[in-house]
């Protein structure tokens, strides 16, 4: 999760959607540093640093998160602007959804920043109706639906651009 931030811009975000050969979809669980019962589940991802391009930040960060390398990163889904608060600060991101498969399912966390090792309970895999059903908060919000979407016709043309989210 770099943190990098151009002054006045909000964050450059790249996260990434991915996917099982069973179409599930890998989500992680996070939660308030300081307040685990303050919990979320949402994709792996998170800022650019330096000069690197968004799909390379998209394939790091899932590297860093999760441990697994071996993708396929398909077109972006998805773009969206959200504002949140989140260990003690408020994040402004502009976040781009990446589409990725993978064969690889067993995930290691041990590439995760000190950050994310207090902010993250664990990783885990989503049957579409299993997220559909899912009472948990999820983020984007309309993420079950969106995957619905996604599974029955495919990646868009164009990037789809979500509302905006802040919280």
């Amino acid at each position: 999760m770099s943190d990098e931030v151009s002054e006045g811009r909000p964050r450059r975000v790249a996260r990434v959607v991915l996917l099982d050969p069973e179409d599930r979809i890998l989500l992680m669980h996070g939660h308030e540093p300081d307040d685990p019962a303050d919990n979320w589940w949402f994709t792996p991802g998170g800022g650019l640093e330096g000069e690197e391009t968004r799909e390379e930040a998209a394939l790091r960060e899932l590297a860093e998160e999760t441990g697994i390398t071996e993708v396929e990163l398909g077109p972006v889904l998805w773009r969206r602007s959200c504002s949140f608060p989140f260990d003690g600060r408020r994040w402004e991101q502009d976040e781009w959804y990446f589409l990725a498969r993978t064969a690889q399912t067993v995930t290691d966390s041990r590439g995760q920043t000190e950050l994310e090792r207090r902010s993250v309970a664990g990783l885990r895999w989503w049957t579409s109706a299993e997220l559909s059903a899912a009472r948990e908060t999820v983020y984007p919000t309309r993420l079950a639906e969106l995957l619905r979407t996604l599974l029955a016709e495919g990646p868009p043309g164009a990037p789809v651009v979500l509302a905006p989210e802040i919280a």
